[in-house]
């Protein structure tokens, strides 16, 4: 039976974890689209490293994985990975957000602190998640276990997400340093909270020898199941994600810089609501619908909502409760859907351990992990590559100068927002569909691949779930 306070302990502390990755993989883009002065090939470059850390990072997941699976230190497996990389990230981020050398300068510091992010967060990451499963093998606490953790990642991604977009707009330079320390310091305190106050439950099935590298890709192998979740969840995550990244581009050029970013606020609100409210829903939908029938109904919903916002102005009338709507329900449907995806990839725990003897939260664990960051490479090339073949990141840059300008004084808030909006202006509208195609097209035909995967690939199912704990159980 899991205690009040580890549960409540370890599900807070994803607040300020989430918020600390919300910062940086919603914003660093565009805090580096607006507020350097770049050329298209220093931003290109840029954009190559993102995506080669992004991958190593991917990689370094499992290993990471590893390391936390050979631990065992007084304070506990997990535990001493979760504050060890809390507080070395914040330390990043501060830094990523704070320090400005400018042109190829800038390339290489922005290189050298993107890899130390992905590497520092990592260490916490993989510690965290893996905690997840080892505190309870119960199909319903484990339930509860994610749906309040889906809570807290929403209200700390939400924090960010809603906040951010309309206090740049005209001093974007300082308001992004504050945010960023603000940000790494919550990352901290929630973690904090975390470390003293969750008990780890260990296992007896865990392995007391030391695992290797090949030990790691022999569990990944052996495991069908893991490997049909964790590319269900790869494919997901690339398409839920470009929703977001292209979000800031996608309310300044079609509403422009001062409205666009109070419109980001109120669209980021549809994300927090459609979110949570999908976590709420799920222990009910679970009950009524198996998770097989969630997953049709929901990918079919995605989809529906994802061509609705790209007929936005095309056929659909473009007013901002319209795309408010449509947003609530995309980021519903989605929410529900990865709900779904979290608990199948757990699931694979039990079924490596059933099969095999062995149980390995964090190696298993690392592959969701190992998937999101994957995939965030993905969508980060795809977002980069849209933004400088349609022409919109030279058009950015303009503004760009001018919020330099903004930060040393030259020009004030209001002169800022007015000349930007002049700027914008001058987008044509081929370039504002392809920020339509990269947001929604490309989304469906991700999600809709991940279904069709799952639903003729995925097999534990809530009836043989039950039945290979209950044997577990008899062992």
């Amino acid at each position: 039976m899991l205690d009040k306070r580890t549960k409540w302990c370890y599900t807070a502390g994803a607040t300020g974890r989430d918020a600390a990755y919300a910062m940086v993989s919603m914003y660093l883009i565009t805090y580096i689209q607006y507020t350097m002065k770049l050329t298209v090939a220093q931003f290109a470059a840029i954009s190559a490293i993102m995506i080669v850390c992004l991958i190593w990072d991917a990689i370094n997941d499992p290993m990471m994985g590893i390391i936390i699976e050979n631990c065992h230190l007084k304070m506990g497996k997990f535990r001493p990975w979760i504050l060890l990389g809390c507080i070395l990230n914040a330390i990043v981020i501060i830094c990523m957000f704070s320090i400005r050398p400018t042109g190829w300068g800038f390339v290489g510091f922005f290189g050298v602190s993107y890899l130390l992010w992905g590497m520092t967060y990592t260490m916490n990451d993989i510690a965290y998640w893996g905690m997840l499963p080892s505190l309870s093998s119960d199909a319903k606490e484990r339930d509860t276990l994610v749906t309040l953790m889906s809570i807290f990642i929403c209200v700390g991604q939400f924090s960010v997400a809603g906040v951010v977009p309309t206090i740049i707009a005209g001093n974007a330079v300082n308001a992004y340093r504050i945010s960023a320390l603000v940000v790494a310091l919550s990352f901290i305190a929630f973690q904090l909270l975390t470390f003293f106050g969750a008990k780890e439950q260990p296992h007896a099935t865990e392995m007391s020898e030391k695992l290797s590298l090949k030990d790691m890709f022999h569990i990944f192998a052996r495991n069908d199941q893991l490997i049909v979740s964790g590319i269900a969840v790869f494919l997901f995550q690339v398409g839920q994600g470009l929703l977001i990244m292209f979000g800031m581009n996608f309310f300044y050029f079609e509403f422009g810089y001062s409205a666009g970013g109070n419109l980001v606020f109120i669209f980021t609100v549809m994300y927090g609501l459609g979110t949570l409210l999908s976590q709420a829903a799920y222990p009910f939908l679970t009950k009524a619908f198996s998770r097989r029938k969630l997953l049709i109904f929901f990918t079919i919903t995605t989809v529906v909502f994802y061509v609705a916002f790209f007929l936005v102005g095309i056929v659909i009338p473009k007013n901002p409760v319209v795309i408010n709507i449509i947003g609530f329900c995309i980021f519903f449907s989605q929410g529900v859907f990865n709900m779904v995806l979290i608990v199948m990839l757990n699931n694979t725990i039990e079924y490596d351990e059933y099969k095999y003897h062995e149980r390995h939260d964090s190696i298993i664990s690392a592959v969701r992990s190992f998937a999101t960051k994957f995939a965030g490479a993905v969508d980060q090339g795809i977002t980069n590559l849209v933004l400088i073949l349609s022409g919109v990141y030279v058009i950015s840059q303009k503004v760009s100068g001018l919020e330099v300008a903004a930060g040393t004084g030259e020009l004030t808030s209001e002169q800022v927002l007015a000349q930007a909006d002049s700027f914008i202006q001058t987008a044509t509208r081929a370039q504002l569909i392809g920020l339509r195609v990269g947001m929604t097209l490309i989304p469906i035909l991700a999600i809709g691949i991940a279904h069709i995967l799952l639903n003729k690939k995925y097999k534990i199912d809530e009836q043989e779930y039950a039945r290979i704990v209950e044997s577990l159980n008899k062992e």
